[in-house]
């Protein structure tokens, strides 16, 4: 099983690794907008490729162009480093036309 983080190294992920991305009920969330649907499709085939190589999955869910990325080790019972270098990953292989959104959905 794998080290659940502590509240310190979360913060500091969250600060320097991986800040686009926001806990939420004991995940990590990040919402990315992309430029069509399309393109955001293209962005869940890279992810998943990325986390069948690692072995370690998000949650997905793609509304229109806004795709909504959630991380959390479910055999550990919280936020591992798995998770943070998932989420690391997901920003590496989104696009500069890619921009991050909040809360809205399209």
């Amino acid at each position: 099983m794998r080290d659940l983080l502590s509240a310190e190294e979360l913060d500091k992920a969250l600060r320097s690794t991986v800040p686009a991305w926001r806990v939420e009920d004991g995940m990590l969330v990040r919402s990315i907008k992309a430029p069509s649907f399309a393109a955001g499709i293209r962005l869940v085939d890279e992810v998943a490729a990325v986390a069948d190589q690692i072995d370690h999955h998000p949650d997905i869910d793609v509304r229109w162009t806004t795709v909504t990325f959630r991380l959390a080790t479910h055999s550990a019972g919280g936020l591992t480093e798995m998770d943070v270098q998932l989420a690391a990953a997901i920003d590496r292989l989104a696009p500069a036309a890619v921009s991050q959104v909040g809360d809205e959905r399209g």
